[in-house]
């Protein structure tokens, strides 16, 4: 029998932070700090609409771009939170979580070859989205000593002439950095001078502390040439409804309208009633939840200070990136000790590009009562690890 298989999928590597995840589950008295999935219920008020539309017999297709009541709800508040003006009719289309609108984008967006510049360290989907559309990523190594923020001259240095788009995600999984309106006016500079594109993956726009986030897009001369991909996962603790969205230019839109509507038809209709919930009157529960994240950011940094492990402070998100460096292991095999020797699950940082090597992800969307006991356990391995040292 011929290949059944695409060359193109087999060369493409699985996920590294499933691969923890899938061993994690063969393994009940293990922790995990290592998914990225909010430890609250979805807030009831929102899970109650997504029932009484299935008590109203709201079962049937939407429209491929989704609801017109969750999409004036979504620009509503784009346009609230960032003086952003899409027109719900045409530059807002609802998707399976904010994964599928970077897909989408992708899709509609490149020609085979063209290059798609992707700072790194970053969520893990974007390099092998960029492959699967026949793009070519071009990668950034952020830097420690940066705050993981992207510079223009790093931007500069990647552009040739066969670049078309740059991915952004801030505030960043897995770094939790975040870049403000003056890290980003440079970048702005550089994208509109090389007229470049942007896809700008704000899905956890409104878990930042210290400063509120900044959307790249409402700088001037730049919704024209922006896609804005957001959801309902984090912000909400809505991970498993998948519903996200992506907003921007009418000519990019009607495109991804109709890959969108071949590949999937509509998002799920339940989700997309409790999303215009979510959006309505939802936002005190967003705030509640931001400011427990903020409590076990801080418990977490002064953990961390406390055991001697060198951690830049994240602004945004819900992750740290603590250096293992010192201990001489590569972070696969410091993951991997970890989750043998003390039952606690976190990720490489390779798992977000080559240049998270001597780093580990480490979520806090877990109990305060669970990171205790973790940040104990690590506590105890890296004392264990110095000593073999010495």
């Amino acid at each position: 029998m011929r290949n059944p298989l695409s060359d193109k999928v087999i060369n493409i590597k699985p996920s590294g932070i499933r691969k923890f995840f899938d061993v994690v589950q063969d393994m009940p008295d293990a922790i995990s700090l290592g998914v990225g999935e909010p430890d609250f219920d979805t807030p009831w008020h929102i899970r109650e609409e997504g029932i009484y539309s299935l008590e109203k017999g709201h079962t049937f297709y939407t429209s491929n771009a989704g609801l017109m009541e969750l999409r004036t709800a979504i620009a509503d508040y784009l346009d609230s939170r960032y003086r952003l003006q899409y027109d719900p009719k045409k530059e807002i289309v609802v998707t399976v979580g904010g994964s599928e609108g970077i897909y989408l984008a992708l899709r509609a967006m490149l020609n085979e070859g063209d290059e798609v510049i992707l700072p790194e360290p970053c969520y893990v989907s974007y390099l092998p989205c960029i492959e699967l559309a026949d793009g070519v990523p071009v990668t950034i190594n952020l830097k420690e000593e940066n705050e993981f923020k992207l510079t223009a001259q790093e931007l500069l240095d990647a552009i040739t002439d066969k670049t078309k788009a740059i991915i952004l995600s801030f505030p960043n999984n897995p770094t939790g950095a975040v870049m403000s309106r003056a890290d980003l006016e440079p970048i702005v500079k550089v994208i509109i001078e090389k007229d470049l594109y942007v896809i700008s993956d704000e899905i956890y726009s409104e878990l930042t502390y210290q400063m509120d986030h900044c959307s790249i897009a409402s700088f001037p001369g730049m919704r024209e040439r922006t896609i804005v991909i957001n959801g309902f996962s984090k912000s909400f603790a809505m991970t498993g409804w998948r519903l996200g969205y992506a907003a921007g230019p009418e000519l990019i839109m009607e495109q991804m309208i109709k890959i969108h509507q071949f590949a999937i038809m509509a998002a799920p209709t339940t989700s997309q009633y409790a999303g215009v919930e979510a959006l309505t009157n939802g936002l005190e529960d967003v705030e509640e939840m931001r400011e427990s994240y903020n409590q076990r950011r801080r418990f977490l940094m002064h953990a961390f200070k406390e055991m001697g492990l060198k951690c830049f402070e994240p602004r945004g998100a819900f992750y740290m990136f603590p250096s293992i460096k010192e201990f001489g292991l590569t972070s696969d095999e410091f993951a991997t000790r970890f989750l043998k020797e003390e039952k606690v699950a976190v990720v490489p940082g390779t798992a977000f590009g080559d240049c998270g090597e001597g780093f580990l992800r480490i979520s806090y969307a877990y109990s305060i009562d669970e990171l205790k006991v973790a940040l104990a356990k690590l506590k105890k391995f890296v004392e264990r690890l110095r000593a073999e040292k010495e």
